[in-house]
């Protein structure tokens, strides 16, 4: 049986991490064709489908009576994507750290992760889950607002010059994704990329419930509990698909896609993940090393890996090394 369990564990981790990647390309190339601005899809679209993953398995290991799992999941979750996650881009390639990024969108992730640390403590309720729900509604719509904020005086400058010329040009990507929907072809691509996203879902609740099976049971047999297990090896799991985006990124150079993919991640983690857990199994109760020590140790990792980046708006090799180490000697103590 025990076999059965690492095996169910394995292709689970897998499926997660493929189906997440195939969810997210397919959702974005959709989001486009059909006219969904480029900073709504990299906002919204990228930002939730890399987080699929976890929002998933909370929402399974509450429904199956598994919520220290899913608690245990955004603990863990959020810890590895600012130490082992952000650690292994940097190595791959020092890092530079956009200011506006620490100025607007690092208190905003920190702050939902207090939140969630917060009300935890007690047990989620449906109330508290509702309240992370509508807290997440707005802070994406205070993001996107702001990304076309910071676009718009681009896409405006000499808007009323030259007959109208330079408004025209600085939309032509947004506007050929809408018109591309109208035709024949791209009708059947349309289709395509839509049956595209519903397999990528569906493999990524399949995905979810094998992890979380083999989790709690392989959590019964070492005599661990299952906040553990969901903040060590499940949240790895879920957390292969910011793993993937963020090495791709690095390869391209993009610093400001890896830091803005995983402050994403751990506020969609702590919102809404959080809010599936309290509303689908209010006030379950949680292993105390998870919201005890494993908040805490989340909340230190989030500062420590904020002030790293701060520090000359560079995040090194050696510090991303120091990241890394921090990850695996977190772990250990609580585990």
């Amino acid at each position: 049986m025990i076999v059965l369990e690492v095996v169910a564990g394995v292709v689970g981790v897998f499926l997660l991490g493929r189906s997440g990647a195939v969810f997210v390309g397919s959702a974005s190339r959709l989001a486009l064709r059909l006219g969904v601005s480029s900073i709504v899809v990299g906002i919204v679209v990228i930002g939730f489908g890399t987080s699929a993953p976890e929002l998933v398995v909370s929402a399974v290991a509450a429904f199956e009576g598994s919520a220290d799992v899913g608690v245990g999941n955004v603990v863990g979750s959020n810890l590895s994507n600012l130490t082992l996650v952000l650690g292994i881009a940097a190595v791959a390639a020092p890092l530079r750290v956009s200011s506006s990024l620490l100025r607007r969108e690092a208190p905003l992730m920190f702050a939902s992760m207090v939140m969630f640390g917060i009300f935890v403590q007690r047990g989620l309720t449906r109330l508290e889950g509702l309240l992370l729900l509508g807290t997440l509604a707005a802070l994406t719509l205070l993001l996107v607002r702001a990304a076309r904020a910071a676009r718009q005086p681009s896409s405006t400058t000499d808007a009323g010059e030259d007959d109208g010329t330079a408004a025209d040009e600085t939309a032509p990507h947004v506007a050929s994704a809408g018109d591309t929907g109208l035709t024949a072809d791209h009708l059947g691509t349309t289709r395509r990329d839509v049956a595209i996203v519903m397999v990528g879902l569906a493999g990524t609740l399949g995905g979810a419930q094998l992890l979380v099976w083999a989790a709690t049971g392989l959590a019964d047999r070492a005599g661990l509990s299952g906040g553990i297990v969901g903040l060590t090896l499940v949240a790895v799991g879920t957390s292969l698909p910011e793993m993937a985006t963020t090495l791709e990124a690095a390869r391209q150079g993009d610093s400001d896609m890896i830091i803005g993919t995983l402050f994403g991640s751990n506020v969609i983690n702590s919102l809404a993940a959080g809010a599936a857990v309290g509303l689908i199994a209010p006030s379950a109760v949680v292993d105390p090393t998870v919201i005890g020590a494993g908040v805490v140790i989340m909340l230190a990792s989030a500062l420590s890996a904020l002030a790293l980046m701060r520090r000359g708006f560079v995040l090194t090799r050696r510090e991303g090394a120091m990241l890394i180490i921090a990850y695996v000697i977190a772990v250990t103590l609580l585990a």
